[in-house]
């Protein structure tokens, strides 16, 4: 049997629609995997787990994959469920470029999931997370009548569809998800950040049973993983460099500073309580010797420098609340830049969004919209400045600065132009930052049993320190992953 071609060109795209682009290799490794499990006869075998980080075309890959499977036979549509509508447009324009037509579900009409006439076939539904746990019962009625029996469910950054292992109808997205899709002929989960902060499993993923200090435990393996090291070794996506800010925060027993007093290094700091206090002063915008406003200043001058080379450059500082990103915004302007800020509340967020990726302002400030499915290649600088310090949602911020735009790739040698993280050298997020280009297992531990209530009274506590300054310090720096010797010359 001659071997399985990989030329996704062959199929015809509609018209006026550009040629599909090439696979990459990664991507060709995916058609083949999902080929043998659609041959496999073992039911646990349709959960499909693919880690790659942005910049890696998950979105294409598996398109791509659908339809070389669509074109053998063995796949006659597919389901595409994403947690923020914002995403959607991304996966309808991707389809567009293969000539897929990708039709968002409507709860009006929740019955009707067959194409409507010839001349307007679909292959691909698109829903939200959101949407299908809210009327998952009529989806699930739907579906089984159109049949799934050669449909490829996918589920985007699938970390957000939570499985408690003991309870699974606790969480309502991945109860949904698992619902609806348990008859599919595959299941598969894209994620660039294959862990949870809540020790809770997610679907579309196998759990291998392990033993970790006599105790039973469930690693979480993708089928595929595509570490940023490789993509950034390809020139797929760029590497990044760190900034952290270091300094000192002062200490004091209710705010008054004529008492005891203590002084707190920022990077040094190993006591977690201190260690969180001084994040929170550290972020405040104080005076020039503060650690905020030098770690910002430092961005805005290494913004300018890479505009030398890179003139449509931008950057992106994730602030703690509105508030605080209105006195950043407000800094920015003083010094002549154009902001946009953006935040859930904010009614105009997608077209402040939108203007920031042409090229319509050199900053956005944002809290909590720039994290996973903002695609905006233009981004070269990040600025952390909020106290969240989980591993996923630094990763997730990080890497926005990761992508290539493709009129720069004839541009730049490969490794390509690093981008660049500023950080306050709090030690949980250098720690993050010397790893996040590594995979590394995610394992859900067994829930510890509460322990009985100890007896005695407590005395009265004292009053605890409260950070009252800081005093910037030296910059620490890291760079990206060691790349291989012919690619450093």
């Amino acid at each position: 049997m001659a071997a399985p071609s990989f030329d996704l060109r062959a199929a015809r795209p509609a018209p006026g629609v550009p040629p599909a682009p090439q696979p990459r290799q990664w991507q060709r490794h995916l058609v083949e995997l999902l080929r043998r499990r659609l041959g496999r006869p073992d039911p646990a075998g349709h959960d499909v787990l693919i880690h790659a980080g942005p910049g890696a075309g998950k979105t294409l890959g598996a398109l791509m994959s659908f339809q070389r499977l669509h074109q053998e036979g063995q796949l006659s549509h597919f389901l595409v469920f994403c947690h923020r509508s914002s995403i959607a447009g991304q996966w309808r324009a991707a389809a567009g470029r293969l000539g897929l037509r990708l039709r968002d579900w409507d709860p009006e009409q929740p019955q009707d999931l067959a194409p409507q006439t010839a001349r307007e076939p679909w292959q691909g539904l698109l829903l939200t997370y959101q949407g299908a746990a809210r009327h998952r019962l009529a989806l699930q009625q739907a579906l089984a009548e159109a049949g799934m029996a050669q449909v490829l469910a996918i589920a985007d950054e699938v970390h957000h569809l939570g499985v408690d292992p003991e309870e699974p109808q606790a969480t309502a997205w991945g109860h949904a998800f698992t619902s609806l899709t348990e008859r599919a002929a595959l299941r598969l989960g894209l994620t660039g950040t294959p862990f949870r902060a809540d020790n809770l499993a997610f679907c579309a993923a196998r759990r291998v049973e392990v033993q970790e200090e006599g105790q039973i435990a469930w690693r979480i393996e993708p089928d595929l993983s595509v570490e940023p090291r490789q993509l950034i070794a390809a020139g797929d996506v760029r590497p990044l460099e760190f900034r952290f800010q270091d300094g000192w925060v002062d200490h004091g027993r209710g705010g008054a500073r004529g008492g005891e007093q203590e002084c707190s290094p920022l990077s040094a700091e190993e006591r977690e309580s201190w260690r969180a206090r001084n994040l929170r002063r550290a972020i405040r915008l104080g005076d020039a010797s503060g650690i905020a406003l030098r770690l910002l200043l430092g961005a805005r001058a290494r913004l300018e420098r890479v505009r030398l080379g890179h003139p449509e450059a931008g950057g992106l500082v994730i602030a703690r609340d509105i508030a605080h990103a209105r006195r950043i915004s407000g800094l920015l302007e003083e010094e002549g830049d154009r902001v946009q800020l953006v935040h859930s509340q904010d009614p105009e967020a997608a077209q402040r969004l939108a203007a920031f990726q042409v090229g319509e302002s050199d900053w956005l400030v944002s809290i909590d919209m720039c994290a996973e499915g903002f695609d905006a290649p233009r981004l070269r600088v990040v600025a952390y400045l909020t106290t969240v310090v989980t591993r996923s949602r630094f990763v997730q911020a990080i890497t926005r600065a990761v992508r290539m735009d493709g009129s720069r790739s004839p541009l730049e040698a490969i490794p390509r132009q690093p981008s660049y993280i500023y950080a306050p050298a709090d030690p949980l997020l250098i720690s993050y930052a010397r790893t996040w280009s590594l995979v590394e297992p995610y394992v859900v531990r067994s829930r510890p049993r509460p322990e009985a209530p100890s007896g005695g009274g407590a005395s009265a506590p004292a009053l605890p320190l409260q950070a009252l300054a800081d005093r910037a310090g030296a910059v620490l720096r890291l760079s990206g992953p060691q790349l291989p010797g012919f690619l450093q010359s």
